[in-house]
């Protein structure tokens, strides 16, 4: 499936890949950005078979988006600011749409909701409360991706050894995804007081967010699920699936969560 085109606010080329029909499901892709992975791997064909328009964007500097090398092409925040400029570009206005994330990409979404995106639900899955308010950046993904960008040795064998082959693979710019963890902002516990948008925080009853209900705690329209797995399985659980189609496939998007 090829790619489609659109163009952030700053003019940088970004791409988007889609499955199905139906109401609009924007999901942010995890750590690495290729959201056609999301084609192969997790929930997204069964949402399409359930009558969803499951829209998959390759975050800029991975995938088909473009890879702007040097750090002026990655401003603070600039993953959410690639989320409006999507949903602008779709022509999707207020409750038109869904909005969900994995890992990386949950993060992004708290940032939306938290900077006023409305769509109908939205979806937080895999993330937990200090990696969305904490200190960003810093953690394994960027002392790997720092050690690939100076050319310094990693220990063979070791869990950073994963990481970078993990990084080979997918075919992503080790500078790229630095300078996008670099971009990355925090959402205050005070801002997560006020987002209202029906959601749903989703984690892997091994994952080591082991806070992700207090994220959902401090969300005032938030219900809260573990589904099996650890970080990487529970996105691909059959039980993360059903419960997205379960959510999203509500008449009343707006009414409050039980």
């Amino acid at each position: 499936m090829g790619a489609h085109r659109f163009v952030g606010h700053d003019g940088v080329e970004l791409a988007w890949h889609e499955v199905g029909v139906g109401r609009p499901f924007i999901l942010l892709p995890g750590f690495g950005g290729v959201g056609s992975l999301m084609l192969e791997y997790g929930p997204a064909g069964v949402l399409a078979e359930h009558g969803h328009r499951v829209v998959l964007p390759d975050t800029r500097g991975s995938g088909d988006s473009a890879r702007p090398r040097d750090v002026a092409g990655y401003p603070a925040d600039v993953l959410a600011d690639d989320g409006f400029a999507l949903i602008e570009h779709l022509g999707l206005g207020e409750g038109e749409y869904d909005l969900g994330g994995y890992s990386l990409g949950a993060r992004i979404v708290v940032r939306m909701l938290a900077r006023g995106a409305e769509p109908g639900r939205a979806v937080v899955a895999g993330q937990g409360l200090a990696k969305v308010s904490g200190v960003q950046g810093g953690g394994a993904n960027h002392r790997v991706l720092t050690a690939l960008v100076d050319g310094t040795a990693i220990e063979p064998d070791s869990a950073d050894a994963r990481t970078a082959q993990a990084i080979s693979r997918g075919g992503s710019d080790p500078q790229a995804l630095l300078h996008v963890m670099n971009s990355l902002v925090p959402t205050s516990e005070a801002d997560l007081r006020r987002i209202t948008v029906p959601t749903l925080v989703a984690i892997g009853d091994r994952d080591e967010r082991s806070d992700a209900d207090e994220l959902a705690a401090l969300m005032r329209n938030a219900r809260f699920i573990r589904v099996p797995g650890d970080h990487a399985s529970a996105f691909v659980a059959p039980e993360l699936a059903t419960a997205l189609v379960e959510f999203l496939d509500v008449e009343d998007s707006g009414r409050p969560l039980g």
